[in-house]
């Protein structure tokens, strides 16, 4: 039985959770928080962002700590942020308190977002890897639901109480913090800094029945080829192509507009004149569409293939965007027409987008660049994740709701091209197939 595997990663992946309602919460609350603050459309922008901002700072910097002090000690230092974040923002006695709260929760989510995989794929066996690390992007949209059903609940029980919509998230970050403490550390880090007795009890103890020698060979294997890769530059040949298409697939991903949708639906909504009840059960709805179909998509993904859900994505979210957009420029969201639209771009991404992005950032670098090629790609995603999300509120504002989406479905329309060019089917292919493939491309 692999009960103490399943069990260290289902407590890893609390920090993918907990990715998703740090990110997701700020939806239900932004209304309110806005109005207790008096809030303008610029700093409305700049508190959902802020987070975003700390995101980026945890994304790049937490690499070198994570080599130093071990995947598991960063985990507890991230629960701790989070409960932290949660504490700061649903206590903040004036907006600064609460943007600051709102940074170091970003920065928890950007060092979750590298840590909690790492964590994983170091202590699963091979043939498990792929399924094990993919519950970190479970998770995620896991995180994302609770947020958006607690946010509902809470404004269901206690009208505009915002502060208690993000007291909420203490009780996973606390537990997520708990729990920390009855994991192991990463063997492969054990190994780093030459605590082989240590890693190999580990072994034993996560991969039962498996041959810890030959195992422990793999890992010192594979550290002298990274320690290899740290001499080769990315932005150069023959990597350079990669480095860029490594960029797009962050940028389109953002391009399609879905944290728009995470951060603001329920705005989205009470403009278009829905009571704040409705307006945060459709947000409901909608995140239980992101985690039903990025289940789907993860149990297709080796069959069908990489590229063919990225089509099949990239048209469905344009017909969706781009009727999104008709009804709002028409003023025909009545009914539950504006839910619909958002609900089939939700599935359409969820199927495609969401579950393939981080797939193929992590298998199209060859090995002695994969963890920078997949970091340039995770720092292009934030980037403009933080761009427009400190956009959206003043440009929509601007030019109406319903245009911004124009954009969007354009932008997403136009990947395709993207996809059919720049990208190289992976499916059913090792790394290394892969590796010669992309360097010839």
């Amino acid at each position: 039985m692999r009960r103490y595997l399943y069990f260290v990663t289902f407590v890893a992946a609390l920090g993918g959770l907990m990715f998703g309602f740090e990110t997701a919460v700020i939806n239900g609350a932004i209304y309110y928080v806005a109005e207790h603050f008096m809030l303008s459309d610029f700093m409305k922008g700049f508190v959902v962002s802020t987070a975003l901002a700390g995101c980026v700072v945890g994304a790049l910097f937490i690499g070198k700590p994570a080599d130093i002090y071990g995947r598991r000690y960063m985990l507890k230092v991230m629960a701790a942020l989070f409960l932290l974040s949660m504490l700061g923002t649903g206590l903040a006695t004036n907006i600064w308190i609460f943007i600051i709260a709102r940074f170091i929760g970003g920065i928890a989510v950007g060092s979750a977002s590298v840590v909690t995989p790492m964590y994983i794929s170091e202590v699963s066996p091979p043939k498990l890897r792929g399924r094990l690390v993919a519950t970190s992007q479970l998770a995620i949209v896991t995180g994302i639901l609770v947020a958006f059903f607690s946010d509902y609940m809470i404004d269901s029980i206690l009208h505009g109480s915002w502060r208690w919509m993000f007291l909420a998230g203490t009780l996973p970050s606390g537990l997520f913090w708990v729990l920390l403490f009855f994991i192991s550390r990463s063997p492969r880090w054990l190994v780093k800094i030459n605590c082989e007795d240590e890693a190999r009890q580990v072994i034993e103890r996560v991969n039962p029945g498996e041959n810890v020698e030959r195992m422990m060979k793999e890992i010192k294997d594979s550290l002298r080829t990274e320690a290899a890769g740290k001499r080769v530059r990315l932005f150069k040949k023959p990597y350079l192509n990669l480095a860029i298409i490594g960029i797009s697939i962050g940028i389109f991903n953002q391009l399609t507009g879905i944290n728009i949708i995470m951060y603001y639906s329920t705005d989205i909504f009470r403009a278009a004149g829905f009571s704040g009840d409705s307006a945060l059960l459709q947000s409901v709805m909608i995140g239980l569409t992101n985690l039903m179909f990025t289940i789907l998509a993860m149990t297709i993904i080796d069959r069908f293939g990489r590229k063919f859900l990225l089509y099949v994505g990239a048209t469905g979210m344009s017909v969706f965007l781009g009727l999104f957009s008709w009804a709002y420029i028409s003023d025909n969201t009545g009914g539950f027409i504006l839910l619909a639209m958002l609900i089939g771009f939700i599935a359409f991404f969820a199927f495609s987008q969401g579950a393939v992005i981080w797939v193929i950032l992590s298998e199209m670098f060859p090995n002695k660049v994969r963890s920078r090629g997949a970091a340039i790609g995770s720092f292009s995603h934030w980037i403009f994740n933080f761009g427009i999300a400190l956009l959206f509120p003043v440009v929509s504002a601007q030019i109406g709701v319903g245009f911004v989406f124009v954009f969007f479905a354009v932008a997403t329309l136009l990947s395709l091209i993207f996809y059919k060019f720049a990208l190289i089917e992976t499916k059913g292919k090792s790394l290394e197939e892969i590796e010669q493939l992309v360097i010839k491309k």
